[in-house]
């Protein structure tokens, strides 16, 4: 069994009710259980969620809501792989057998179903793999990354890095913030995600943004926008 998890907490601080928020047309979570739907990478796609309200948009767009998230999951210390770990759980006392399993964030609207597919194809084909997620590219070398004071003065990072030229520094990646795909027994055994185990499966910067603040989420939405015209 291929599934996909998208966890959707009611608690967002933040950007509040950020998960069920208008983005361009639809609430923030249909666009990722859109794209998980469209991927036809998985035989079903869960929100896991404590919240009735979040539970209802995401039935009408056509994922399920088989329990509702315990409430001891969902406060804003919870991690994510805790949650991942709890529906696996839940579908083995229910005569399920997910050997593959995507975590898939509600806040990802740039997320194309292509590369769910793609991402889930690498998995299953290399035995190798504990997961595949989605990673970027640094637009800037890191090497090169400033200290800044209280009183605005600077050191660096690491000093050594400074002079040298820009294509003389080793490409550095971070972690997307998209999905995760991964083993269901690696999830159930706390494998680290970002390890020798996993394959980064690089995304294009302009598909890229974190969604944590108002600034965030209009960046997100004229980044959302021009994507729509192109496709």
């Amino acid at each position: 069994m291929r599934l996909a998890i998208i966890p959707a907490r009611g608690g967002s601080k933040r950007v509040p009710r950020k998960n069920i928020k208008d983005f361009n047309g639809k609430p923030m979570i249909g666009w990722s259980i859109e794209a998980a739907l469209l991927s036809a990478a998985f035989d079903e796609v869960w929100v896991s969620t404590d919240d009735a309200e979040i539970a209802a948009v995401a039935q009408k767009f056509g994922a399920k809501v088989p329990f509702i998230r315990p409430a001891e999951l969902s406060d804003d210390h919870t991690g994510t792989s805790a949650v991942v770990r709890h529906a696996i759980n839940w579908a083995l006392q229910h005569q399920l057998k997910p050997e593959f399993v995507a975590c898939i964030y509600a806040t990802a609207p740039l997320l194309q179903a292509e590369m769910l597919k793609e991402a889930m194809l690498q998995l299953q084909q290399d035995a190798a793999l504990d997961y595949v997620f989605s990673g970027c590219r640094f637009s800037f070398p890191i090497q090169r990354a400033l200290y800044r004071s209280e009183s605005g003065k600077v050191s660096a990072v690491d000093p050594a890095s400074i002079p040298k030229r820009s294509q003389d520094l080793a490409e550095t990646y971070h972690d997307a913030g998209q999905f995760y795909c991964g083993r269901a027994q690696s999830w159930l055994d706390a494998k680290p995600v970002f390890s020798s185990g996993s394959y980064l499966y690089e995304l294009p910067q302009h598909l890229v943004q974190d969604i944590d603040t108002e600034e965030d989420w209009l960046r997100a939405e004229l980044l959302h926008q021009l994507l729509l015209k192109r496709l």
